[in-house]
């Protein structure tokens, strides 16, 4: 099952990507939506992984992985120039990666071999 997971883990992470820089990305209408969006967003993915690798050390590199990939997707919406680079975004990625290594810490794991 393990090639499963990481295939729909790697999915979670092409959805992020594809969300980043299409015209027209899922709105959340809620007050700062986006900003809850991203954290959603990059908090799933950590704990996904984070239930796929227990390692404090693998966990730590898709974090830090993950952190610059929401760092360097604004980037890349600030060169598409139909997106916004916005720093706020940034935060909430890196919130949502630490806030989602922390829910997979205090968990069980669910995800079996």
């Amino acid at each position: 099952m393990r090639p499963v997971y990481l295939a729909m883990g790697w999915g979670l992470v092409a959805v992020i990507i594809w969300a980043s820089v299409t015209h027209n990305p899922p709105q959340i209408s809620v007050e700062h939506g986006d900003k809850v969006g991203h954290l959603l967003a990059y908090a799933g993915v950590m704990f996904w992984f984070s239930q796929l690798y227990l390692h404090a050390r693998t966990r730590l590199a898709y974090a830090a992985g993950f952190v610059a990939l929401g760092i360097a997707l604004e980037f890349v919406q600030r060169a598409l120039g139909y997106r916004s680079f916005e720093v706020l975004d940034m935060v909430a990625d890196a919130l949502g990666v630490l806030g989602g290594w922390a829910i997979a810490a205090s968990l069980p794991r669910f995800l079996k071999e």
